[in-house]
């Protein structure tokens, strides 16, 4: 998947762990709507936003992902 706009947040690098660590990026996109989308890079992929700043008009390719968990209620979402 693409996601295209400009830069609306870099925030800093944080290490989760010892061995773990991830940087956030925040895209507003260039629509009637603009949507807001975050997105986490991790480890070594860190480090490629140290090129870009606030206001850049990038395309990003990511891959989503995501996993089932049951909340405390016993639902599974």
């Amino acid at each position: 998947m693409e996601v295209t706009g400009k830069i609306k947040v870099i925030n800093a690098e944080q290490q989760v762990s010892a061995s773990f660590k991830k940087r956030e990026l925040v895209v507003a996109t260039e629509e009637q709507y603009p949507q807001f989308i975050s997105i986490n890079f991790v480890q070594d992929k860190c480090d490629l936003l140290n090129n870009y700043n606030v206001g850049d008009a990038v395309k990003v390719s990511i891959n989503l992902r995501g996993r089932e968990w049951t909340n405390p209620q016993g639902e599974t979402k």
